[in-house]
């Protein structure tokens, strides 16, 4: 098929190129002209492990291209996909300004029937106004299609490329069947529904998996008060079929452009609707709580923050992925400057992105995971990237004034701290903390 993609974000810009793979005709259209002239200079501006190769091979093929013109691509296309970004408004709601906006322009530009997908995240009857805006601007017959994503910063392309199920919702059958062929190599678990219970789909989707990531930290400071193990109790935990072992992972909370803004608006879906989601609510306040512990337990560890020098590893949200959006590390680090502390900070690919979301003389920016621990009187981990968990603690050690490290990941094990001689603070795991603190005397 021909295909336009509008927006070049990960979601557009990652679908487009993975359609393309597929074999069918994708121009992937973006306002930005920097962003296409990079895109057409063969450069990616995303982190994303494995895009850069397959967008390589779709250009010389001739299968992809990159523009700025919507009105050509919409017109050269049989299927536009809508993948612009729907940010978080000061209450939470979902601003829809620029996907109406796209909207209108593609219903000016169409020129026969065109099938038009919804990749965006949107509140439940957003569909519905996208179909009013472009009645409005064409003549033309179309079909609205919501599809919502369900990619992982870090592992977009093989989420894309083989994804656990595609939601399709759809009112009309022909629209389904044809959406629901282009999908069919992707694979055979294709669930099509009602548009409404697509759009709400994504959005509960996102909510459970923050729901369980709250959870189990929840549980962690449990297990740090009865002398519990949260990584044996998540272990087990994940040996139930009906619960699973994926996102449990006790840590310092969720972050990124999904969680963060999907669960505020699912907030603000119910309030308009006169309902009160208690339980959404409280997982917000709980992973917005839970990176405050690192500073806590820092303080109960070394005491007054003001003047010590912390060092950082790890900006992003996640690893594999230079996006920063509500990381816990803009909060964490905000909040040791406000105490007076001194922040030397490193991560393997997120620094610009960090630098332009939050910059302050305080923060000394560092090439390397070594260098930044230089003088350094704790460590703290704040993403779990492949560099920092493979590092040589004693060498590590060696280079601070205080042996002191805050695994907010819970990356090491009691192996390699025993080698190491740190004195150690991890999430829910009580009987690694007793072992260092207590085996170790404070500096």
């Amino acid at each position: 098929m021909r295909m336009a993609v509008v927006g070049t974000g990960y979601v557009g810009l990652v679908s487009g190129v993975c359609f393309a793979n597929l074999g069918h005709a994708v121009l992937c259209v973006d306002k930005d002209r920097e962003k296409i002239d990079m895109l057409n200079a063969g450069e990616i501006p995303i982190y994303e492990p494995g895009l850069q190769a397959i967008v390589q091979a779709n250009r010389e093929a001739e299968r992809l291209a990159f523009t700025t013109d919507l009105a050509d691509a919409v017109g050269r296309s049989d299927l536009v996909i809508l993948a612009v970004g729907t940010p978080s408004l000061p209450n939470g709601e979902a601003d829809l300004g620029y996907i109406a906006q796209a909207a209108l322009e593609v219903g000016e530009a169409m020129n026969d029937y065109k099938i038009v997908i919804v990749k965006s995240t949107v509140p439940v009857g957003t569909n519905e106004k996208i179909r009013a805006i472009l009645s409005r601007a064409s003549a033309y017959p179309f079909d609205v299609v919501s599809v919502p994503e369900f990619l992982r910063e870090g592992s977009a392309v093989q989420d894309t490329l083989q994804p656990d199920r595609i939601v399709i919702g759809a009112d009309s059958h022909e629209a389904a069947s044809i959406v629901t062929e282009l999908h069919r190599p992707l694979t055979d678990q294709i669930f099509v529904t009602d548009i409404r219970s697509a759009e709400m789909i994504k959005y509960a989707s996102n909510a459970f998996l923050a729901t369980k990531i709250s959870f189990i930290n929840e549980i962690a400071n449990i297990c740090e008060k009865v002398g519990a193990d949260v990584t044996q109790v998540a272990a087990g935990m994940g040996r139930d079929r009906r619960i699973g072992p994926s996102f449990l992972s006790a840590g310092i909370g969720y972050g990124g452009s999904c969680f963060p803004k999907d669960t505020q608006a699912l907030i603000q879906i119910a309030g308009n609707v006169d309902y009160d989601f208690k339980l959404l609510k409280s997982v917000v306040d709980v992973n917005r709580d839970q990176r405050n512990n690192v500073i806590r337990k820092m303080e109960s560890f070394i005491g007054d923050l003001s003047g010590r020098t912390i060092a950082v590893w790890g900006l992003a949200f996640k690893p594999n992925t230079d996006d920063v959006r509500e990381a816990p590390s803009l909060d964490i680090i905000a909040e040791l400057i406000q105490r007076g502390a001194i922040v030397r900070a490193y991560d393997p690919v997120a620094t610009d992105n960090f630098r332009k979301a939050y910059d302050h003389p305080k923060i000394v920016w560092c090439a390397d995971a070594l260098t930044v621990v230089d003088g350094a009187d704790a460590l703290c981990l704040l993403t779990e990237w492949p560099e920092f968990a493979e590092a040589d603690l004693e060498r590590i050690g060696e280079r601070m004034k205080q042996a002191v490290l805050f695994d907010g990941r819970n990356v090491f094990r009691k192996e390699r701290l025993e080698e190491a001689h740190f004195r150690y603070y991890s999430i829910g795991r009580p009987h690694l903390n007793r072992f260092s603190a207590a085996s170790l005397p404070r500096a």
